[in-house]
């Protein structure tokens, strides 16, 4: 779909608004790990929390490139740099160098909540820039030209694109780091694993459906 006259899609300037809020909210939402409960066969699973806003990125993201274009929505993902540089910035400056007030003593349990060393910051941001970018490309390329599949296109470049931004998070945050409680290296492969299991299954609960809710909504603002 291509801008008139300058303007910009309803549907794009919708998702986009959303887009932003998600990308920093996904940061905050991580300091909580969740359970998903025991399942057959995989056992009891846990996840960060930050996973149900990460997932809802991959949806629009491929929900824009469904309606407006690969490169639209690459665009998006890059422009989605800057809410997330900012948010992080902005956290980074409230904790370390805003002085609390002298009668409120929560200042520890804020910093230890919200407060990440650089090194994740860091692998946030590779890890948000390659898993999105591939996402795009994975669901744009199984169209094939047609836009057939939706969800199905959906599903397999999430959980593709899941897998590669667990493996880049973990690997670059933990490698070499060495375990407190038992004086090891982090084991970043059981880490892994079940991060992994645990966004491949909710990326099968959630994406499908969520897919065809954004495109069908951004397709009726656009006739709006």
């Amino acid at each position: 779909m291509q801008e008139q006259g300058g303007a910009i899609p309803r549907s794009l300037f919708v998702v986009a608004l959303l887009y932003g809020g998600l990308v920093v909210l996904a940061g905050v939402l991580g300091t909580k790990l969740a359970s998903l409960g025991h399942w057959p066969v995989l056992g009891d699973l846990a996840v960060e929390s930050g996973i149900f806003a990460f997932l809802l990125l991959v949806v629009l993201s491929s929900a824009v490139a469904e309606l407006h274009g690969q490169a639209t929505a690459n665009r998006l993902v890059r422009f989605g740099f800057i809410p997330l540089i900012v948010s992080m910035t902005l956290l980074a400056l409230v904790i370390h160098v805003v002085p609390p007030a002298p009668f409120w003593g929560d200042q520890e349990a804020y910093a230890r909540l919200l407060g990440q060393g650089a090194r994740m910051q860091f692998a946030g941001l590779i890890s948000y820039g390659t898993s999105q970018t591939l996402n795009v490309a994975i669901f744009s390329r199984l169209a094939g030209g047609r836009g057939r599949l939706l969800l199905l296109r959906a599903w397999i470049a999430s959980l593709l694109s899941q897998v590669v931004d667990t493996v880049l998070f973990i690997s670059i945050s933990f490698y070499g780091v060495i375990d407190r409680a038992s004086g090891d290296p982090m084991p970043i492969g059981a880490i892994m694993e079940g991060q992994i299991i645990s966004k491949l299954l909710l990326s099968t609960i959630m994406v499908p459906p969520f897919i065809w809710l954004f495109v069908r909504l951004g397709r009726r603002l656009d006739r709006a």
